[in-house]
């Protein structure tokens, strides 16, 4: 294996992010008085949501916007009359405690960290995805995680990638691997900083983006074979 560096996207590549916001959703609104079927509620809430960290990642809004945007834009277009900003802080502690690890991802950083050296690169709230990964089991195998909050700039923006290679122990783009399930962050950033990519495609998705994956696999233990 010419690879010794791997960067891993978080969420929805080492952990089940969909499984845990659907989780942490529901505990909110009960949390908050909310009774009943929440489902069409959530979906709504995911396409805010979405929206709103595109937004962040293009720079347009920040964080702190975002965390309780979500929530009252959410509550606004169903007449709910809740508070916001106490909903994003029972989600946020709700969220670190609802951890869903996909199928392999310890197994694998377990196998890579013998290697070379395994970093996180994360768009995510910098708290809650350190509380995550410690709850995951994933941190022995870690040796240093990257967060837009900590660098100031978002995948897939060329100075964040600059920002992780600095944490990495030795650094050369040749052996350096971006792993993740985005095409427009985290294969559109390797493309961005010249680094070789294995886009995580577990749904199989036809790729209709300008991202250019060096591998692409459907599950986890498929990049062990993939890189050999």
């Amino acid at each position: 294996m010419t690879h010794k560096l791997f960067l891993f996207d978080l969420d929805d590549t080492l952990l089940d992010f969909k499984a845990s916001e659907q989780l942490s959703f529901a505990r909110t609104l009960q949390a908050l008085g909310m009774a009943g079927d929440l489902a069409q509620l959530f979906l709504g809430y995911q396409a805010i949501n979405l929206a709103l960290w595109r937004a962040f990642e293009t720079g347009t809004v920040s964080k702190d916007f975002l965390k309780v945007e979500r929530f009252r834009k959410t509550f606004a277009e169903n007449g709910l009359e809740l508070d916001p900003e106490a909903a994003s802080q029972l989600y946020l502690e709700s969220l670190s405690d609802t951890v869903v690890l996909i199928d392999g991802a310890l197994q694998l950083c377990a196998t890579l960290a013998g290697m070379g050296e395994v970093g996180i690169i994360t768009n995510g709230v910098e708290a809650i995805q350190n509380q995550r990964i410690a709850k995951s089991g994933l941190r022995e195998h870690i040796s240093f995680v990257a967060t837009s909050e900590a660098c100031g700039y978002a995948k897939p923006d060329v100075r964040f990638f600059e920002y992780a290679a600095r944490m990495a122990r030795p650094f050369a783009k040749e052996d350096a691997i971006i792993i993740g399930d985005r095409l427009d962050a985290d294969i559109l950033g390797a493309n961005r900083y010249g680094i070789d990519s294995c886009w995580f495609n577990p749904e199989r998705l036809a790729n209709t983006s300008t991202a250019i994956p060096t591998y692409e696999v459907n599950n986890l233990p498929d990049i062990l074979r993939s890189l050999a």
